[in-house]
């Protein structure tokens, strides 16, 4: 079996990016799914301390990270984005599992934990992709620098 290529690893990532940013935006219009049954809905999960504009922009920067990381797998290898890319999937990782349990906290129906735990899935897979990715440049730079 050949070992994956650095193409190999930028379509993976992608794809898991894609996957993740679907079923984010599928777990945000689920929220709203109520409103098309005449069915109240929540106005915002934000406390009276947290402006609802805040929130909004945290998600728009939220949303873009991930869209800016499919880009810069498919035109940047260097080392030091390989790195930035794996701690950023990391941070995701953390962000979506205090979610997952501020979600289980607050009540949230189950559908929507169901989602989420998908969502930790498919990020925990990305991690490894992404740590691969990582590991896959170190070995190749010793390879052509044998004196590191």
């Amino acid at each position: 079996m050949n070992k994956p290529t650095v193409k190999d690893f930028a379509t993976q990532i992608t794809a898991l990016w894609t996957v993740f940013l679907l079923g984010t935006l599928f777990h945000t219009q689920l929220a709203l799914m109520p409103l098309f049954h005449g069915l109240n809905v929540a106005e915002s999960h934000a406390h009276s301390y947290v402006s609802v504009n805040a929130v909004m922009w945290f998600m728009l920067i939220f949303f873009c990270l991930p869209l800016l990381a499919i880009a810069g797998c498919t035109f940047y290898a260097s080392r030091q984005f390989r790195q930035l890319h794996f701690g950023m999937t990391l941070i995701y990782t953390v962000l979506n599992l205090l979610h997952l349990v501020l979600d289980s906290i607050i009540a949230v129906p189950s559908y929507q934990l169901v989602l989420m735990a998908l969502l930790l899935g498919v990020g925990l897979l990305l991690n490894g992709v992404a740590y691969r990715w990582m590991r896959a440049s170190s070995r190749t730079e010793q390879r052509f620098n044998p004196s590191t």
